[in-house]
């Protein structure tokens, strides 16, 4: 998108750039009629302001954001060091911004982009149900991280994630195998139509496949204030426990949450995975040390930081439009889960 100039809004307001400039900032020689117009203007237009341009010149070229919903999970820790890494590797500054699990990450892209005049944008985590004209107000390259199969009003955006239906089938399938009927799983909040609901589907396909009843009861979700946090893990299995589901595996589908989980088993007298096997998502480090070890899907961190940072820059100098990126994540079986008899 070709970036708006102080000359744009002068001509499309019909006042000289000086006039402009006034309005802009806050000069008390303009007429308030006029100001307000030509700041109506400049909204409408996302136009970027030019502020301090001497302090500007040298980063205006060489800076991108990583929008962060959800910096209480784990997994965003080692993707931001790759991508500012690679950041770094290239001369651009990078800054992170931690959004709000409340606030809508494109309203947040828009005025960083209008505050420090950035070149590119990553977004890691969030909800990205948003509409075309709204995504379409994003003025620079933007990729989305760790959520894929985005689109923009049927056009394709850029992304870069793993396939989480199938990752997340995978594990319940192999938790069926196990021999395990009685499947809880901790999951995103209920109207989540994103990651949440795509791992949520796939455990309900394979119950399906493997003949079980698919029962609401077992289904715990998180709430919009919960994040994916060792205490909300801890929260939802107390809950559950109070309610006296029996259940004999629970699927986390977050590995802080798993952990979260395996405390409050253990504060509740069962042993892990002796009574209850636990299993998680993600493949954080916490979870390979964590005792017992996190049976977990690993995602591939740094293909996935490293492909999203080339990604970015790649649109950032014009060489691709923008596509979709899927990598395969890994079944990686450890102490907290085992098989049960028929």
């Amino acid at each position: 998108m070709e970036q708006v100039t102080i000359k744009d809004i002068a001509r499309k307001c019909k006042v000289g750039v000086s006039t402009v400039s006034r309005a802009m900032n806050n000069h008390p020689d303009i007429n308030p009629e006029t100001k307000e117009m030509i700041l109506k203007v400049i909204a409408e237009s996302n136009y970027v302001p030019n502020n301090s341009a001497r302090n500007l010149k040298r980063s205006d070229a060489k800076a991108i954001a990583i929008l962060v919903k959800g910096m209480d999970n784990m997994f965003f820790n080692n993707m931001i060091s790759t991508i500012e890494e690679a950041a770094r590797r290239k001369k651009y500054s990078c800054m992170i911004e931690r959004v709000d699990e409340k606030a809508n990450e494109i309203d947040t892209a828009i005025e960083i982009v209008k505050e420090k005049r950035l070149r590119g944008i990553i977004f890691l985590g969030g909800n990205f149900t948003h509409p075309h004209e709204k995504m379409a107000q994003i003025p620079v390259p933007y990729v989305i991280s760790t959520i894929g199969a985005v689109s923009d009003g049927g056009k394709t955006c850029a992304s870069v994630s793993v396939d989480d239906y199938k990752e997340s089938y995978k594990m319940v399938d192999y938790l069926c195998r196990e021999g395990h009927r009685r499947i809880l799983i901790i999951t995103a909040c209920e109207d989540d139509i994103s990651i949440g609901r795509l791992r949520l589907d796939a455990y309900r396909q394979a119950l399906t496949d493997h003949n079980i009843p698919y029962d609401p009861e077992l289904v715990m979700h998180m709430t919009k204030e919960d994040t994916y946090s060792f205490r909300t893990g801890y929260q939802i299995t107390k809950k559950a426990l109070e309610k006296r589901i029996p259940f004999t595996a629970v699927y986390a589908t977050a590995d802080t949450l798993a952990i979260g989980a395996c405390r409050a088993l253990k504060e509740a007298g069962f042993r892990v995975p002796e009574d209850v096997s636990v299993a998680g998502f993600d493949g954080i480090d916490a979870g390979e040390y964590y005792i017992p070890s996190i049976t977990t899907i690993r995602q591939p961190v740094e293909k996935l930081a490293a492909e999203t940072a080339r990604m970015l820059f790649a649109m950032i100098s014009k060489k691709e439009e923008p596509h979709a990126v899927v990598f395969d994540g890994q079944l990686i079986v450890r102490e907290s889960t085992k098989g049960i008899s028929r």
